[in-house]
């Protein structure tokens, strides 16, 4: 009786995107983050990849749907998938705020995968003023305060927030320090809540949410 070896497997085809509530999140070897890349741009403040703290926003809305949530702003947005969701699920018309103007192909390509656009802004968390963040009804933002020197700009821009009257303020973090010396000088401040939040799913995701209702 003759015997055939095996043959190997097919080299499994690296995983282009993520399906999770409802929209497409890419991955690196997406062809149109590909293309992106292949124009040399390259985003140098850590918005160079999906950060999975985004994906513990948009479960906490999907089950925690916004009474208000006309215009959005996504701060520290990097590839700013958090608001395409919002523009996608929600109806709103999201502004995406990074400092580095390199993320905004790598944001403009997730937008077009999902069929939205966002308006851009490039700015640091200290140069959102109350006029600029006047007439938002929510802030999100997600993985903005992983480094001691953060704690202050970020909770003194929730402070401008609070007082544009931004209606509610969402940030998600997986649990660094830094984000909880900046989530309790807020829940001190404006009585906000430090939520627990995991996701299930493709993508899996741990950590913390705060929130402030300003309402």
């Amino acid at each position: 009786m003759s015997s055939k070896k095996k043959g190997k497997g097919k080299k499994k085809a690296p995983t282009t995107g993520h399906r999770f509530r409802g929209i497409t999140i890419p991955t690196a070897s997406h062809p149109a983050i590909r293309k992106v890349k292949r124009q040399g741009v390259e985003p140098s403040i850590h918005g160079n990849k999906l950060w999975k703290s985004s994906c513990l926003l948009i479960d906490y809305l999907h089950r925690n749907p916004p009474e208000h949530s006309r215009k959005v702003m996504d701060v520290g947005c990097g590839w700013g998938i958090s608001g395409i969701w919002c523009a996608n699920k929600l109806g709103s018309q999201v502004t995406s705020v990074d400092a580095d103007p390199d993320v905004f192909p790598f944001l403009d390509a997730t937008a077009d995968i999902n069929g939205v656009e966002t308006e851009h802004m490039v700015s640091r968390f200290e140069k959102l003023s109350v006029k600029k963040l006047s007439g938002y009804d929510m802030l999100i933002a997600a993985d903005i305060c992983f480094w001691d020197e953060l704690v202050s700009p970020v909770a003194n821009m929730v402070n401008r927030a609070v007082k544009a009257g931004v209606k509610q303020i969402l940030i998600a973090d997986p649990e660094r320090a830094p984000f909880f010396d900046m989530a309790e000088r807020c829940v001190d401040k404006h009585c906000a809540e430090i939520i627990d939040w995991e996701t299930s799913g493709p993508i899996k995701a741990s950590g913390a949410i705060l929130v402030v209702e300003n309402a």
